[in-house]
């Protein structure tokens, strides 16, 4: 299976990477994440170029990486600085290093062509280090191809079924959507937007509404690996005014980065920033229980789905209806960002 190379995914968040030598594979390439001595946040490929031994499983001396195996020693550019029982270092001596970018609490890698990795093509999500919102995060493993989490994230009608009695009511599987796509910027964006809803417990719970409610999802999704979603939540009859802000009502930042690992395993780095309750640790743990819980019921449904869809015949024609069109649209873009970012290589 190709990916888009030639683009920015998380690997980490900021506060997983130290001292300690941290191991992800990110499109099909092991890496080593670390920070040198002066706190830059550095990754390399996890295999020394002598017998392949894991450089995760070796150690740090001040900013260089010892093998574990056989000696052989990398500074934080990738190059060998010393091998064992010789003075000459082999011109070939180094193992890749990746493009690293740190944004909004997350550690971004590039992957693809190295002068092609622009950090202001990193896209935001500022909601995640601004002292004015608080925020629970997490991440997930899936044992699911990273197109499956794409999709389940631009349909949110499946909450009504799938996330019942969390962040689940009928009115979000009932509400039409609408859909934009703006291409110059890469973006796909799909609205929800449901008056006389019924409030879930997610947000009853956490924001204190009792009764009826006016609730808004507005989705960004910024292929290939970052996801936002707007979440407005008001008394039912409550909008926002002319002028001034939304005071009235309570606001969520729902932020997730979709990085594919392997061909069929994807890493689901989720959060949600709030601009209420920001100071009520019991409204935060509730939030990080609760939104795991609906995180795991993802991941529990699309391991189940990438089974079914490994064991399947080839061609198999899936159906699509109305609230398919934003995955749709982000399938379309992920599979230019594909063909953009040649050369492209096949994971085996």
């Amino acid at each position: 299976m190709a990916f888009a190379r030639n683009q920015w995914y998380v690997a980490a968040y900021g506060d997983e990477v130290g001292r300690d030598l941290l191991v992800r594979t990110v499109l099909g390439e092991p890496l080593v994440l670390y920070r040198t001595e002066a706190g830059q946040a550095v990754a390399l490929a996890d295999r020394c170029v002598h017998r392949r031994y894991p450089l995760s499983a070796s150690r740090l001396d001040g900013d260089t990486i010892v093998c574990g195996y056989h000696g052989f020693t990398y500074d934080s550019g990738g190059t060998c600085v010393f091998v064992p029982g010789q003075q000459r270092i082999p011109r070939t001596a180094r193992v890749p290093s990746y493009p690293v970018v740190e944004r909004d609490s997350f550690v971004w890698v590039w992957i693809g062509e190295p002068d092609r990795a622009d950090p202001a093509g990193v896209p935001r999500a500022p909601w995640l280090a601004d002292p004015g919102y608080a925020v629970v995060r997490g991440m997930e493993p899936l044992n699911a191809r990273y197109g499956l989490l794409v999709d389940n994230l631009m349909d949110l009608s499946h909450e009504t079924y799938l996330h019942g009695g969390y962040i689940g009511t009928p009115e979000v599987a009932d509400t039409p959507i609408t859909t934009q796509v703006d291409e110059d910027r890469g973006v796909v964006y799909v609205s929800r937007r449901m008056d006389d809803a019924a409030c879930p417990p997610f947000y009853a719970r956490s924001t204190g509404i009792q009764g009826r409610i006016t609730r808004w999802q507005d989705i960004e999704y910024h292929p290939p690996c970052l996801y936002l979603l707007h979440s407005r939540i008001a008394p039912q009859g409550v909008y926002p005014p002319a002028d001034g802000p939304d005071s009235a009502a309570f606001h969520a930042e729902i932020v997730y980065a979709i990085t594919p690992s392997t061909e069929d395993t994807t890493y689901d780095f989720w959060a949600v920033a709030r601009d209420f309750a920001i100071d009520d640790e019991s409204v935060g743990e509730y939030l990080r229980t609760s939104n795991h819980t609906v995180v795991m019921q993802d991941v529990t449904a699309l391991n189940l789905l990438e089974r079914v869809i490994a064991a399947e015949p080839d061609k198999y024609q899936e159906l699509s209806i109305n609230i398919d069109t934003g995955g749709l649209a982000a399938r379309r873009m992920l599979a230019r960002l594909v063909e953009a970012g040649a050369p492209q290589r096949a994971l085996q």
